[in-house]
């Protein structure tokens, strides 16, 4: 079976549900579905993202999920006024707000994490 007619199920793994759980559904605003004992499904865009508990977890700064927006300053400026800080990476030439622009000026990124620090993005391509 081709996995180009597979319906995609994005992952992420947190250490403690309870604690993901409202900024996945309260802070992101994504809806909740109904789960099972080993996940927490919400709808990301029409397809599943499962938030499931490892206890020993480590999180990687890198981006495991990403969103592309229309507006990443209004994005931005969203998620700040929910408490969320974007990630200032040093060297990489951000903006204040946080926002990195392509040298070829195809696209602004940013970058969040969430209470575990799994690394989030933002993307306006444009």
């Amino acid at each position: 079976m081709p996995l180009t007619d597979a319906r995609p199920i994005a992952m992420i793994t947190t250490r403690d549900r309870k604690v993901a759980e409202p900024f996945y559904g309260e802070t992101l605003g994504l809806a909740r579905l109904p789960g099972d004992d080993f996940a927490a499904v919400y709808d990301l865009a029409g397809m599943q993202l499962r938030l499931t508990e490892v206890p020993t977890y480590e999180a990687s700064a890198w981006p495991q999920l990403g969103w592309e927006v229309a507006d990443i300053d209004a994005a931005v400026a969203a998620l700040d006024g929910k408490g969320v800080k974007m990630n200032i990476y040093e060297g990489l030439g951000q903006d204040a707000r946080g926002i990195w622009t392509s040298p070829d000026g195809g696209c602004k990124v940013a970058f969040f994490s969430d209470p575990d620090g799994n690394g989030l993005s933002l993307t306006q391509n444009l």
